[in-house]
């Protein structure tokens, strides 16, 4: 990777035209503990979201863990999001925990996580609210909130049964075990399984083969797509012709043509 940059809990690379942010503090798996890493990561996304030449983004973590939630001593102890007063509490989940959903569901350019080994909790939540989840064949994920006497705090009970379906969402939910990447391939939640040592690898070509099409229409496609889970087909449809008018008009569509007329035409000169 080239173009990394240092410092806090999040470090950023970018290659060509794909970002990936990597949690890095593998000595605590990952774990998102204060005010300040939450800010730190949406911060991160939306400078990625910000910067018109990115198309793609991947999150991951360093060593052994993508993420493993929060912090279950400072629970014990009613220190870091568990201190105060049910309004202090409440406040503080709106303006940091809830910042990194909220940052994931605004960035218009496709998302991936590259789950490399356990996502509870937050972990688990920051992984669903990507685009496109893979998973190393060590992953594990836990919907473990009621586990610890508390509900989905970061937006996953409203993303996880768009994933898994209702049915399913409730069982991970209700009975906080946790998931294997095989068992998340078999349930949906993530879109393929592949070795540790390929993983990273595998999610930044990925992001790049996304990233080579046009920006626009990737972006506008996108967001068709979130759309869709909550307005009715009629308004819909109404949002695809206004973005595939724009989307006809545009130089990208006209030059994504003739290449594709390009390579038809090479084929048929080679023959069967």
């Amino acid at each position: 990777m080239t173009g990394a940059v240092g410092g806090g809990f999040v470090q950023a690379s970018r290659q060509d035209d794909v970002v990936t942010l990597l949690l890095d503090h593998p000595e605590t798996l990952n774990r998102l503990t204060t005010e300040a890493q939450f800010l730190e990561l949406a911060g991160k996304i939306r400078q990625v979201a910000a910067d018109r030449t990115s198309r793609a983004l991947v999150i991951t973590g360093r060593g052994h863990a993508f993420c493993a939630g929060g912090d279950i001593r400072k629970m014990a102890a009613r220190e870091g999001f568990s201190a105060g007063t049910v309004a202090d509490i409440q406040q503080r989940y709106r303006e940091s925990v809830h910042q990194v959903p909220l940052a994931l569901s605004e960035i218009d350019i496709p998302t991936i996580a590259a789950v490399n080994g356990p996502a509870h909790g937050a972990g688990c939540d920051l992984a669903c609210f990507c685009d496109i989840r893979l998973a190393a064949r060590e992953a594990i994920f836990a919907f473990s909130f009621v586990q610890l006497g508390i509900v989905p705090g970061d937006g996953g009970a409203w993303i996880l049964p768009r994933l898994v379906g209702r049915s399913r969402a409730m069982e991970l939910a209700f009975t906080a075990d946790p998931v294997d990447a095989q068992q998340a391939l078999r349930i949906g939640l993530v879109s393929e399984v592949v070795n540790a040592h390929e993983l990273l690898g595998r999610a930044q070509a990925l992001a790049a083969r996304i990233a080579r099409h046009p920006a626009a229409a990737m972006r506008m496609t996108k967001r068709l797509l979130r759309e869709a889970e909550q307005s009715s087909l009629a308004s819909h449809l109404e949002l695809v012709a206004a973005f595939q008018a724009i989307a006809h008009v545009a130089p990208e569509h006209l030059t994504a043509v003739q290449a594709v007329l390009a390579r038809l035409q090479d084929r048929d000169r080679q023959g069967p």
